[in-house]
């Protein structure tokens, strides 16, 4: 009996438990599916179907001439199915071999048995998505696809691709700080590219996939896929050809003398269009210049000399002298307060007029004529400069402009030599593009507009924005004295300090700055050497500045900055000859004729000859193509030799030559309009496909 109540005993026990277990469980279950479900059946559902971004093509960046100055070109992630069952094990093991060797060949990062080998591995491993390479151009992938294996196509094949795009600057460094880039992960918006970066970015699309075996991911067709819209272009101010002529220019001066950095800007007098800028700062890594930073926008310093027509603005403004006045410049010093202000080099045994102290950037002539007038109220000479905003940011859309530093006497840090040192470009501080804005306002007869580097913004050729010209001061001074200055900028170049930029073919305007670099409150044996001014002189079309930084041969403005600017101005003069020409400066007929474009040497013989012109006649063989120059009054001809699979550069040849050249290396040429090339459809240094159809453009400058 004892033993069956045992026995109940533990059966009931058993029988409990279960009933537990089996309350845990069903508990468990509702817990689950009420609490739980929701939450973990929105992780299974994220984790087989998710919404990926179709990315939007960025929109290109073009020149004047719409000329592709940045665009994105297709890029592709190239991987291999290595293991898969549409390859036979008696194909592969055949031609794995030859693949190996063609990639090697195509890519020359590994060499045929580095790829055999990684190869057989993947296919032994099981590898489905093995990683040949990244970022395969779209010529490159058009190569791959006809190796071994991989020709038998997509499947079959077991060639697996991705394409993404890259941007891409197809002049190279030309103008590329100014372009910019963006990179919004470390919040960097740079140049244009990031100035206009909404625009060019366009709208991401959206598509749902749903992931399948080895990972990977399966469009799902949706009523709520959208479509990406690629971003704008947007249409530039810059001409390639000036951009190019004026970064060389600056490149050369700035390898001569050995500076840290410089740069060289052209403005459109009447719209503030900038039509080059050039920015180059020395790499110690490579040693070579490049355009690492924007100078002209985010570099601010004391532009010394250059600032002195700002001081004689004043002045005049306030008729408190005239240009025809004497100043006693006197031994080339001065002393205020016991600091003493020199000139560069002694000028003069005593007086000479107002116009003289300017035209030879006399510090000790203006010092006086500015101190002398406001030494009782320097408040009235600042306001002048406040007047003249030189103390405001120019609002440029490109991120990165400096705010310029002009000082006035309620600071705590005037003393009694801050007038004095401001009036000759010391104690002070702006970009060159403010001072060249400044400086291509009075070119404008007193109307100071905003610098613009972009005209319009299109999306499939069809305007959608445009960027009108932007008058920041319409009144700068009176006419009288903007007439005054312009004949004292005019003099510099005449009788001056840039007497070496006279030429007998255009007026140039301006005037030279050479100006010692402050550093830990001292100023130092190291200059910011400039020249800033605008041309023809009596229809001023284009202003200029530039300014090479830390020269270590030679530091004038006129040596080491002017030259650069007679170059770009040279460039602009020969492809624009509508520009006005002063009546007094014309060419006379025994001038050496001089081109900045190629010409057939046999034929430049001939004019040279019939018009008894000396030239040196030196090439071995006439079938060249060159660019004449004079050189020791004689007619120099520099040899230019074109790359025979690439476009050359037609633009500003006559048609003649342009459609020899261009037929003899074998395209088919199509011609419209009259005079010399304005324009070529295909980009110069692309690859040449014989039998291509070129379209060139004619315009009578």
């Amino acid at each position: 009996m004892d033993s069956k109540k045992d026995i109940l005993w533990r059966v009931y026990l058993v029988y409990l438990l279960m009933l537990l277990f089996g309350l845990a469980v069903v508990t468990k279950i509702v817990y689950i599916q009420v609490k739980e479900g929701p939450e973990l059946a929105k992780k299974a559902q994220e984790q087989e179907i998710r919404v990926f971004d179709l990315k939007a093509d960025r929109g290109n960046i073009l020149s004047d001439q719409g000329d592709l100055l940045a665009t994105s070109v297709p890029v592709f992630e190239v991987r291999m199915d290595a293991a898969g069952d549409y390859i036979p094990n008696e194909l592969f093991d055949a031609k794995v071999d030859s693949l190996a060797y063609k990639l090697s060949q195509l890519f020359g990062d590994r060499s045929q048995k580095e790829y055999e080998r990684m190869l057989v591995r993947a296919r032994k491993t099981g590898n489905r998505f093995l990683l040949i390479r990244r970022n395969v151009s779209y010529e490159q992938l058009k190569v791959l696809r006809t190796f071994p294996i991989f020709r038998r196509g997509k499947n079959l094949g077991g060639l697996i691709t991705f394409q993404k795009t890259r941007r891409k600057l197809p002049f190279g460094l030309l103008a590329a700080r100014t372009i910019g880039y963006t990179n919004p992960k470390e919040d960097l918006f740079v140049g244009l590219e990031g100035a206009y970066s909404k625009a060019l970015s366009g709208v991401n699309g959206k598509q749902i996939r749903r992931r399948i075996n080895h990972g990977a991911w399966l469009p799902v067709h949706s009523a709520n896929e959208t479509q990406p819209q690629n971003g704008k272009d947007i249409v530039t101010t810059i001409d390639v050809n000036l951009q190019d002529v004026a970064e060389e220019a600056l490149r050369k001066q700035m390898v001569k003398h050995q500076a840290r950095m410089g740069c060289a800007v052209l403005m459109s007098v009447k719209t503030g269009d900038i039509k080059a800028i050039a920015n180059l700062s020395y790499n110690p890594k490579s040693g070579k210049y490049d355009e690492s930073y924007n100078m002209a926008i985010g570099e601010k310093y004391e532009p010394g000399s250059t600032f002195k027509l700002a001081s004689m603005i004043s002045a005049l403004e306030d008729h408190k002298v005239k240009i025809t006045d004497s100043v006693d410049v006197k031994h080339g010093y001065v002393v205020y307060y016991g600091r003493t202000l020199r000139d560069a080099h002694v000028i003069a045994n005593g007086n000479i007029t107002v116009a003289a102290a300017f035209e030879h950037s006399s510090n000790v002539g203006i010092s006086k004529v500015i101190y002398n007038i406001y030494k009782d109220d320097p408040s009235k000479f600042t306001d002048h400069l406040y007047k003249l905003k030189l103390n405001q940011k120019l609002g440029l859309k490109i991120p990165g402009e400096a705010q310029p530093y002009i000082k006035n006497p309620t600071d705590k840090n005037w003393y009694l030599t801050s007038l004095p040192w401001m009036s000759v470009g010391y104690s002070l501080e702006l970009t060159p593009l403010q001072l060249l804005t400044f400086y291509n306002g009075v070119a404008n007869n007193g109307v100071e507009v905003k610098p613009r580097f972009v005209t319009e913004i299109t999306e499939g050729g069809t305007v959608v924005k445009k960027f009108p010209v932007t008058v920041i001061n319409p009144h700068m001074a009176s006419a009288h004295t903007i007439k005054l200055v312009k004949e004292l900028l005019r003099g510099v170049v005449e009788h001056g300090t840039a007497q070496n930029l006279k030429n007998d073919h255009f007026g140039i305007s301006g005037k030279t700055g050479t100006a010692k670099i402050s550093q830990d409150g001292k100023y130092i044996p190291e200059y910011n050497a400039s020249f800033v001014g605008f041309f023809p002189s009596k229809n001023p079309q284009y202003s200029c500045i530039v300014v090479v930084n830390r020269p270590q041969h030679g530091y004038y403005g006129s040596s080491v900055a002017a030259p650069v600017f007679e170059e770009i101005a040279r460039k602009v003069y020969a492809t624009s000859l509508s520009l006005t020409q002063d009546k007094d400066t014309l060419p006379s007929v025994r001038d050496i004729p001089e081109s900045w474009y190629p010409a057939w040497y046999p034929d430049l013989k001939t004019i040279y000859s019939d018009l008894q012109l000396p030239s040196q006649d030196y090439l071995q063989k006439d079938e060249k193509w060159v660019i004449p120059r004079e050189k020791d009054a004689k007619a120099d001809f520099e040899i230019r030799d074109f790359k025979e699979n690439l476009v050359p550069n037609v633009r500003g040849m006559k048609a003649k030559d342009a459609v020899y050249l261009l037929e003899s290396m074998g395209l088919k040429v199509a011609v419209t309009g009259k005079g010399a090339v304005y324009s070529q459809s295909l980009r110069p240094g692309s690859h040449i496909t014989k039998g291509e159809s070129i379209n060139i453009k004619l315009s009578t400058y």
